[in-house]
């Protein structure tokens, strides 16, 4: 249609008037939505893919409980060794997989198709850190009722695992989401969620005072030692509700300050 016979006002956008006049972009997700997004669809793709893997989380905790028990008669060192057990599975799929994934999302390119989408970068870290915790609730619950009948622990306050899961779980799972974004190499992201978890299983399940001194100091560097501690302490007689609580404030603190960490370096390796 020759230009004369437009409307004034109307003649067609050529160069650099017409990349001027494209439609602009759809405004950005906000959090909430699009954390809830993500946590289905990570839920979702965790439940067919790591169920087995759970089996054999849970499996490994009960099988180191019945092993212990030929070592451990009662008492605090056998409160210690549930409670360690119990956190180990979170340990294995919040911080271990989680490491593997987000390695593995780096390394395929996957990074770049969530870089593509109108999503906050904390909502795809949360989202997939919230998935992989809420994972592991059936083998926490599994794990701490078959260790309270080994060991002849009561079972009325494993209520506290509603806590003790979601609060040990976002601590491993920033630290699991930090270490595979951070890693340069998928093998290496690997690696270190490996080395995470045994670190879990040494400190965590070793009762704390047949622990050497600077061995001791490590274990209280490890996120989930204050999930550990606060399981621990309600299996006593009289569980001592104020220690349960600080102990659950600096686990809630550190999963903050680990979510915030992983957050950052998914962005670092976004832009990349």
């Amino acid at each position: 249609m020759p230009a004369e016979a437009l409307p004034t006002g109307a003649l067609p956008a050529t160069g650099r008037d017409a990349q001027h006049a494209a439609a602009p972009l759809a405004p950005r997700a906000r959090l909430l939505p699009a954390l809830a997004a993500v946590y289905r669809a990570q839920l979702s793709r965790a439940r067919v893919a790591r169920i087995p893997l759970l089996f054999v989380a849970t499996f490994q905790s009960i099988g180191i409980m019945v092993l212990m028990r030929g070592v451990v008669d009662g008492g605090s060192e056998a409160r210690a060794v549930v409670a360690g057990s119990t956190v180990l599975v979170v340990a294995f799929v919040a911080l271990n997989l989680l490491a593997q994934y987000f390695g593995q999302l780096r390394a395929g390119g996957g990074l770049d198709h969530y870089a593509t989408l109108p999503v906050p970068p904390a909502a795809v870290v949360l989202g997939a850190a919230g998935a992989y915790a809420s994972f592991t609730v059936p083998g926490t619950v599994v794990t701490a009722v078959a260790g309270s009948v080994l060991f002849g622990l009561p079972l009325g306050h494993l209520w506290i695992l509603g806590a003790v899961v979601p609060l040990a779980g976002a601590a491993l799972a920033g630290l699991g989401a930090a270490l595979g974004l951070l890693a340069p190499r998928q093998e290496l992201a690997t690696l270190l969620g490996q080395l995470g978890m045994s670190a879990a299983l040494l400190l965590g399940v070793l009762p704390a005072e047949r622990l050497p001194g600077p061995i001791g100091w490590a274990r209280d560097l490890l996120p989930s030692t204050y999930g550990v501690e606060a399981l621990a302490r309600t299996f006593g007689p009289h569980p001592d509700w104020a220690a349960v609580a600080a102990d659950l404030a600096v686990c809630g603190a550190v999963g903050l300050a680990s979510l915030a960490v992983a957050t950052w370096a998914y962005r670092r390796a976004a832009v990349r």
